[in-house]
């Protein structure tokens, strides 16, 4: 797991373009996670905003996850919306809906506060020496975070793209398979959106996220750029259902794949290292940190 504090029992409802999670934890011990793929990303890539259907869905689900989460014994909630919140017309409506539903602190993150959680959450997952430079790469559904930095002094270099693997599909990737000539131009616009990134080099490079987990399911842990290469020419030509049934993911995860592969592979690039996927990134740091104001509260 990633921490070793002990205490009150904290849960994170994170809200993002493609899935809604929730964590609840205590210290280092995992108490309930549940998550639900509604697509919000979707709506804001083709409408610019969120569907009043879409809406209700995630209104509902947030209710329900925070009722889940008391159940579980849950202290302290919080629900955070990611990219949706900041990408649609109708966030602050969002906000509002998602406040009310849950009964208790809601926030729309910005891209730093995103790009900062995911770090510490992966930073607290890895065994890393202190003063090390590491980069932390997060592919969520609406947009893209790389930070550099050190477990002694934190965040030093960030940057984000308001593209994310739900988003990139959307505008270029619907066919199914998208073939070989729709993921070289989805390359070309992550290519667009990338340019002038120049992040310090890290000594090690970690990704997060679900397109990274998914990535992880078909060519292992460590996605160097040869690596990448081979999964996008897979993705470019192999139908999500069977990419689905042969690597044990989601149908809905499969579909966006090309798209959160093509920008694992942009990021690559910069950092210039392979990527080392972990598990814990947003919703882990998120819950450190709630913890430790809990802790510090008492």
């Amino acid at each position: 797991m990633w921490g070793r504090q002990h205490g009150s029992v904290v849960g994170v409802v994170d809200v993002g373009s493609n899935t809604v999670r929730l964590l609840v934890a205590r210290g280092d011990r995992v108490v309930l996670t549940e998550r639900e793929m509604l697509h919000l990303g979707a709506d804001v890539e083709r409408l610019g905003e969120i569907s009043a259907e879409k809406l209700s869905l995630v209104t509902a689900l947030v209710e329900r996850f925070a009722a889940d989460a008391r159940a579980a014994g849950a202290e302290r909630l919080e629900v955070l919306i990611a990219s949706p919140g900041r990408q649609a017309r109708n966030g602050d409506e969002l906000l509002a809906a998602l406040t009310a539903a849950s009964g208790t602190s809601t926030r729309v993150l910005t891209a730093v506060e995103e790009g900062r959680l995911a770090f510490v959450g992966a930073l607290h997952s890895a065994s890393l020496p202190a003063g090390r430079p590491v980069a932390v790469v997060d592919v969520g559904g609406g947009s893209a975070q790389l930070v550099v930095g050190t477990r002694r002094d934190g965040p030093q270099w960030s940057r984000s793209v308001d593209l994310g693997a739900q988003r990139l599909t959307s505008r270029l990737l619907g066919g199914d398979p998208p073939g070989r000539e729709a993921v070289a131009a989805a390359r070309e616009e992550v290519e667009r959106h990338l340019d002038g990134f120049a992040p310090p080099p890290p000594r090690t490079v970690l990704a997060v996220g679900g397109s990274a987990r998914g990535v992880k399911r078909i060519m292992g842990p460590r996605l160097g750029r040869d690596d990448l290469e081979e999964a996008l020419d897979l993705l470019a030509v192999t139908p999500a259902a069977e990419l689905a049934e042969r690597y044990g993911m989601k149908l809905e995860r499969a579909q966006v794949l090309p798209a959160g592969c093509a920008i694992l592979a942009g990021l690559q690039q910069r950092v210039g290292a392979p990527l080392k996927v972990v598990r814990a990134g947003l919703r882990e740091g998120a819950v450190l940190e709630l913890a430790a104001a809990a802790l510090a509260a008492a």
